[in-house]
C-alpha cells in the first residue's frame, strides 16, 4: 500500500482532502460503488463532469487515474444530495462549497435559515413503520399520501419521503388531506413535460458529456422553475394579509 500511495502525483487543488488521511484512496469504480444506491444516475462521465465544474479535486497518478479520497466522497456526496434534493444548479452549489471550504457556515442555498449540511452525513432511510413514528404521522396518512402519488411506495423510504409525511401531518391539522394535493403530481408531470422540451437539443447527442450537460441544464431549469412557483405563491399570499 505505501508503494501505491507513493506513486500517486497530487495536484494541488487536492492536497487539502488527503492532508491526515491514512485511507486507501478509490478508483471511479470503487466510488461509484459507494454512491450508486443513493445516486442511481451517477456515471463516471457524470463524475468527470462534476470535476470539469470544480467541484471535487481528486488526486492523481502518474498515468492520469484519479484516485479520490474519503474526503472526496463525502463532498460529492454533499453535492449530488443539494442537485436531488433542492434542484440547484452547479455554479450555486460551488459557491456555497468555496463558502465552506472558506470556514463560513453559509445557508442551504434558496432555503434561508437552514444551515449548512455536514459532509460526513449520509441520508437516513427508514423503515415503514420508522417514518411513520418520524413524522408523527399514521398509517392511514402514509397510505393516503402514497395513492394520491404524492409518496412512492417504498419497503425503505428515505429523507424526503419523510419530509413530506411530516409536512403533510402538519397540513392535516389545517383540515388539509393527501386527496386535496392530487394535483401536485398532475402539475409536477406538465414541469417535466417542459424540462424535456428544453432539453431536446441537448439529449439528442448521444455523447456522455452531453448527457452530463443534460442533466445539469435539468435541474438548473427545475430550480427556475421553484423560484417562479415560489413567487406565485408568495403573491397570493399577499392578497390574504388584512
Amino acid at each position: 500500500m505505501a508503494r501505491a500511495a507513493a506513486q500517486v502525483k497530487v495536484l494541488p487543488e487536492a492536497q487539502g482532502a488527503l492532508t491526515g488521511s491514512s485511507a486507501p484512496l478509490l478508483s471511479i469504480g470503487q466510488v461509484l460503488a459507494r454512491l450508486t444506491s443513493e445516486f442511481p444516475d451517477l456515471t463516471p462521465s457524470k463524475l468527470r463532469f462534476l470535476e470539469e465544474r470544480r467541484l471535487v479535486s481528486p488526486a492523481r497518478t502518474e498515468s492520469g487515474y484519479r484516485k479520490f479520497s474519503h474526503d472526496d466522497v463525502e463532498r460529492l456526496r454533499l453535492v449530488l444530495t443539494m442537485q436531488r434534493d433542492h434542484y440547484l444548479p452547479l455554479k450555486v452549489i460551488k459557491g456555497y462549497l468555496d463558502d465552506l471550504d472558506a470556514g463560513r457556515q453559509p445557508e442551504l442555498p434558496g432555503v434561508p435559515g437552514t444551515p449548512a449540511p455536514s459532509m460526513l452525513s449520509t441520508e437516513r432511510r427508514f423503515s415503514r413503520e420508522e417514518i411513520i413514528r418520524e413524522a408523527g404521522a399514521t398509517p392511514q396518512l402514509l397510505s393516503d399520501a402514497v395513492s394520491s402519488s404524492l409518496i412512492v411506495a417504498a419497503d425503505v423510504y428515505g429523507e424526503d419521503a419523510l419530509r413530506v409525511l411530516t409536512a403533510l401531518v402538519e397540513l392535516k391539522r389545517s383540515g388539509i388531506e393527501p386527496r386535496h394535493l392530487r394535483g401536485f403530481r398532475a402539475a409536477a408531470e406538465r414541469e417535466l413535460g417542459l424540462i424535456e422540451s428544453a432539453l431536446m437539443p441537448v439529449s439528442r447527442r448521444k455523447d456522455a458529456s452531453s448527457r452530463a450537460k443534460a442533466s445539469e441544464l435539468a435541474r438548473e431549469i427545475a430550480g427556475q422553475l421553484e423560484v417562479v412557483r415560489s413567487s406565485l405563491i408568495r403573491g397570493a399570499l399577499s392578497r390574504l394579509d388584512p
